[in-house]
Order: structure tokens, then C-alpha cells, then sequence
């Protein structure tokens, strides 16, 4: 069986979940990799067959979404060539996440297709803040922005049969956890000397800021800036006091599986962190709209408090797996997804 798995590569969420799935779908059939999109800050161990530019969003250095540069950086006729010029003929299934080249092209050629990523959730989701009139078109660019008639989605919590708990990588299940005190932070729409400056505001705890535009660590009293790794990223939080980052997926995950105290500040202009943002907060979890000396207060309360939410992520990926691609595999025989 000739599989391609698609993924968008504008963030480390689908980078990360691409890593699981691959280990996993590669001991089972034959597959190809497609990324589109280059916006993340770890590293890629998979040869990637395609690496097209497919269509990006540009983020800003104060908390959102460059809606002006995203704009002036679309390529449609650079887009439609992609999709037209991409092989899915070949392929008995394309696995796709959120990537909007193989989609279209699947849809165009009449290929098989299966979505499987967080965004499908905002769709499904009865109790989704999408579902109101307000955000009609935010609604209408998910549906259509990487289309697919099989979908499943990765949600903070589950609310139908085909929503599933996060993905979580076997680096942080096989991570020890413990609390050093430190707060970790990474908020990587905000300029980091922007970060720093209004935390510095509260000293008696110590911060490890992650950020992207340095290659060097940065000390500042009780500041460190860190260049964004991978393995600096996971030890800090895995031994943090709490997490403060963007109401993102991934990163809020792992946090929740750690059992860590967590803060999400919801990127602007942004629906998909807005809609994380509402879930997680009906979980528990602490929700500021930004990053400025308003908020301070909040955060210190924050600080001062012992609240964790408890999760239970369940390592259940190859079932998941194994379940969407039932229709498609020369098997008789296949695990069931776990109740």
C-alpha cells in the first residue's frame, strides 16, 4: 500500500505530530512525506519528498497574525500549479493534516483522502465558538482551506467518536518531571526583549524565555532567553514551577499530560488559538487576551496559585492509525480505537 502523508509545516504542532505518525505509519505501509510552508523552529528527521511553498500565514512580533503581509505574500497561481503538477494518482490514500496542496489535489483527481488533524475539531465541535454567525468565515476558510470527506480531529478533550485526545510525543511520555521552581515561556508572536521586559516587572521568580530570533542564550537578572530547541525546551518545561504560552495545541498538550500549571495567551487575529483558548479555560487552565503590564496582576496571582488541570492522554496513536486507514489496508484484522 503507497501512502502520502501531507503536513503543513507553518508551526511546530504539525512538525510534531508528523513524527509520531511517520515512526508509526512507516513500519506499515509505503509512504511518502509532503510539507508545505516553512515556518518551524525544530528539526525534520524524515526525507520529505515534496516540499512545496503552499499557502502561509506570517506572523507578527506583538502577539498575532501580519494579516497585510499575509496578504501581500499569497501566490495563488504559484498555489494552483502545486496542486495541479502534485502525482496523488499514485497513492492509494493521502493522510493529510491541515495541508491545503494534496487537498485540493485529492479532491480535484478524486484520490483517496483522510484529514486528520486538530482544525477538524473546530468544525465538529457542536459547542465550538465557531458555530456562531460572527465567525461565518473563519468557519468557511477551515472547511475549505484543506477539504476532505473523511475527518477526524485531536482535541484538548473529546466530544464525539471522531475527536480524539492530543497526540503526545514519546519524548515527554519518557521525560522525567519534576519542579525546579522556574516558569517556562514561549510565546513566539511576541518579540522576546517585549517578553522579557514585562516579566521583569515580576522578580521573585525565575523565567526561561524561548525565543526565535536569538542563537545564543541571553541572561538578564532572573531571565534567561533561550534559542528555541528542542531539547532545552522540553527539560525546562518537564522541571518548571508552570508554562505560559500561545493558546497553540501542541505545547498546551504537553504541558496538561506534565501536569504543569498552565497560562495560554491566545495569539490575535488568530480563530484557531480563540477557540483553545475557550476550551482549555473551561478546563481550568488560566486565559489572559495579552502580554502587557495590565495583566501582571493576573499573572501573579497566577504565580501564587497551586491549580493544575488533570488530564489523561492515552498513547493510542498506532489505533487511531490503524482505524482511519481500515478501509484502505489489505488486512482482515485491525485494533479498534480504545473507549
Amino acid at each position: 500500500m503507497k501512502i502520502l502523508y501531507a503536513f503543513q509545516g507553518t508551526g511546530n504542532g504539525h512538525l510534531i505530530r508528523a513524527h509520531e505518525i511517520l515512526a508509526i505509519l512507516s513500519e506499515k505501509a509505503e509512504v511518502d512525506i509532503l510539507i508545505s510552508g516553512k515556518n518551524s523552529s525544530l528539526p525534520f528527521t524524515f526525507k520529505a519528498k515534496y516540499n512545496l511553498k503552499g499557502l502561509n500565514f506570517v506572523i507578527g512580533k506583538n502577539g498575532g497574525i501580519n494579516l497585510w503581509k499575509t496578504i501581500l505574500n499569497l501566490n495563488l497561481f504559484r498555489f494552483f500549479k502545486e496542486v495541479r503538477s502534485l502525482p496523488v494518482k499514485q497513492y492509494d490514500l493521502i493522510i493529510n493534516d491541515f495541508e491545503p496542496v494534496s487537498a485540493w489535489a485529492a479532491r480535484l483527481k478524486t484520490v483517496n483522502i483522510v484529514s486528520l488533524s486538530h482544525q477538524n475539531a473546530l468544525l465538529n465541535n457542536e459547542d465550538s465558538i465557531l458555530k456562531s454567525k460572527k465567525y461565518f468565515l473563519e468557519r468557511l476558510l477551515l472547511k475549505y482551506y484543506a477539504p476532505a470527506t473523511n475527518k477526524f480531529g485531536f482535541d484538548f478533550k473529546t466530544s464525539s467518536s471522531s475527536i480524539f485526545t492530543p497526540i503526545i510525543r514519546q519524548k515527554i511520555r519518557n521525560q522525567r518531571v519534576s519542579n525546579k521552581g522556574h516558569y517556562t515561556v514561549y510565546l513566539p508572536a511576541y518579540n522576546h526583549e517585549k517578553i522579557a521586559k514585562a516579566l521583569a516587572n515580576i522578580p521573585i521568580v525565575k523565567w526561561h524565555i524561548f525565543s526565535k530570533e536569538t542563537n545564543k542564550l541571553i541572561y538578564k537578572k532572573n531571565i534567561i532567553i533561550y534559542p528555541v530547541n528542542e531539547f532545552d525546551f522540553v527539560k525546562s518545561m518537564a522541571s518548571s514551577n508552570g508554562v505560559i504560552c500561545g493558546a497553540g495545541f501542541e505545547t498546551p498538550s504537553e504541558a496538561l499530560y506534565m501536569n504543569k500549571k498552565l497560562m495560554v495567551i491566545p495569539m490575535k487575529s488568530q480563530f484557531e488559538q480563540k477557540y483553545n483558548a475557550e476550551i482549555l479555560k473551561e478546563m481550568g487552565v488560566t486565559v489572559i487576551k495579552k502580554l502587557n503590564k495590565k495583566r501582571l496582576a493576573k499573572i501573579a496571582k497566577w504565580i501564587n496559585s497551586d491549580t493544575t488541570v488533570t488530564v489523561n492522554y492515552k498513547d493510542n496513536t498506532e489505533d487511531i492509525l490503524d482505524s482511519i486507514a481500515l478501509p484502505y489496508y489489505n488486512l482482515t484484522l485491525l485494533p479498534t480505537i480504545p473507549q
